[in-house]
């Protein structure tokens, strides 16, 4: 019996289970910037991201196709346009898994997962439109001035 095709991890799950959870891992990280989640998972997952934001820095259709088909639509608009400009000149190594140690009920290696450079700093700063100055406004004049006097000529 040979077993040399086993490269990924299995996570006892079906194919189409598997894969569904770590397209899930990876649109609830471009989410929410950063996930606690198992080691394996993150590790599955950081991987499969780290390839998708390849793609998405390639910017043609094809390649926003295939960002597409591997995350949900919201999710990988957001990888597309905000996050991946944002990454900056760096070639690989997007994510990091750090080890957040074990969880409580069945000890379970617990790692968090997280981009490298801090996304919420690097927001795009958008110039404030001044505001339009007020019109200058006329001098009021005083009550007295503004009714009209009628004076009646009683001789």
């Amino acid at each position: 019996m040979r077993h040399y095709g086993q490269a990924r991890r299995k996570f006892g799950r079906e194919r189409g289970h598997r894969r569904s959870l770590i397209k899930n891992l990876a649109t609830s990280l471009v989410e929410h910037q950063s996930l606690v989640t198992t080691t394996p998972k993150a590790k599955e997952a950081a991987s499969y991201l780290e390839k998708l934001i390849t793609k998405a820095k390639k910017g043609d259709l094809h390649s926003r196709r295939q960002v597409i088909s591997g995350l949900r639509p919201e999710a990988a608009a957001k990888l597309v346009n905000e996050i991946v400009p944002k990454l900056g000149a760096r070639n690989s190594g997007h994510l990091r898994v750090k080890s957040e140690g074990f969880r409580r009920g069945d000890h379970a290696a617990m790692s968090k997962i997280a981009f490298v450079d801090d996304l919420s700093l690097k927001a795009p700063v958008k110039p404030k439109a001044e505001p339009k100055p007020a019109p200058p406004k006329a001098k009021a004049k005083p009550a007295a001035a503004r009714v009209k006097k009628t004076v009646s000529k009683k001789e």
